[in-house]
């Protein structure tokens, strides 16, 4: 199981490349991210280990990483002072843009999955989620009616146009920018601050959220009173949830409690409690190009690569 430590800087978002199945990259800060830097380190698992092909410095923590799905080399990333920052790994001393409209920290930046569009949002504590054009000065869209910060917001990667968000106010909301910018689905979801949200990768209708409640609920977007599954087992919040690519019934999720948990959502079972932080675990992804594979980061300055079993599709 391949490790590398972030040397003075805690682990906020990893992301697998789109393009490359040996390439990752984590957005990291000083100090818990309550002051000082932050470092986006781009990597590469090798037989030999993870090894740092870039690494980037920025004047304000970094809280979360989107590789570009139209372009290999390009990054953004989503800063405490309200801005996003956009990243070439071929240009390592260039900053290429810096987009600044949020008011407060920049907590999500998601890349539409459109191949060839180049769009990306991002999401904010000042309750706004906006989307941007990578050639513009200026975001194209602002969504309004969250009333809390908003922790995550992703978008569907079946469906053009439509995105996922997560707020402190309790609520799952659902934009489709086809034919409003309103939310057309406010979803009750948790008793507490709902911290992360990610789609299916097989059903356009379902989606998942994870709260400070401990609890990872799935959702369809058609008929949402009531969860379709709810998933128990986290002492603490849930920080980020993300689902298998490759496993239409997987999902795992990462948590204050220093684990990360894979589950069959089915089933509506536990499946894996995998235990190597001591810190709050805050990155999680799974690799679209290897089966099974996952990248965690955590508090604790360290990333890992691994392999769990319950996440690893059975030879046909």
């Amino acid at each position: 199981m391949p490790s590398f430590r972030t040397p003075g800087r805690h682990g906020y978002s990893v992301q697998f490349s789109p393009f490359f199945p040996h390439r990752l990259a984590c957005a990291s800060c000083q100090y818990y991210g309550i002051a000082g830097t932050g470092s986006l380190f781009v990597l590469d698992i090798a037989h030999d280990g993870i090894n740092p092909v870039q690494v980037f410095e920025y004047s304000d923590g970094l809280f979360d990483v989107a590789w570009a799905e139209n372009n290999e080399h390009l990054l953004v990333t989503a800063a405490g002072d309200g801005s996003i920052q956009v990243w070439d790994v071929m240009q390592p001393q260039v900053k290429l843009k810096i987009f600044k409209e949020h008011a407060k920290e920049v907590n999500a930046v998601s890349w539409s999955q459109t191949r060839n569009e180049n769009l990306f949002l991002s999401a904010s504590w000042d309750s706004l989620i906006k989307v941007w054009d990578l050639t513009q000065s200026q975001s194209l869209i602002t969504l309004t009616g969250h009333v809390n910060n908003v922790y995550s917001a992703v978008w569907s990667p079946r469906v053009p146009g439509v995105i996922s968000s997560a707020s402190g106010d309790k609520t799952l909301r659902v934009w489709d920018l086809r034919k409003s910018k309103e939310s057309v689905a406010v979803i009750q979801a948790h008793g507490e601050e709902i911290l992360t949200c990610d789609w299916c990768k097989y059903d356009q209708h379902q989606i998942f959220s994870g709260s400070v409640d401990g609890t990872i609920r799935g959702w369809d977007t058609r008929s949402y009173q009531l969860p379709f599954c709810e998933l128990r087992g986290h002492q603490y919040a849930v920080r980020r949830i993300k689902t298998s690519p490759f496993v239409p019934t997987s999902l795992a999720s990462s948590s204050y409690d220093f684990t990360v948990r894979t589950w069959d959502i089915t089933k509506q079972k536990q499946m894996e409690v995998i235990e190597h932080h001591t810190e709050f675990v805050y990155g999680l992804d799974f690799n679209n190009h290897l089966p099974g594979q996952m990248a965690d980061c955590a508090w604790d300055g360290i990333i890992q690569v691994y392999q769990p079993q319950s996440c690893t599709p059975l030879a046909s």
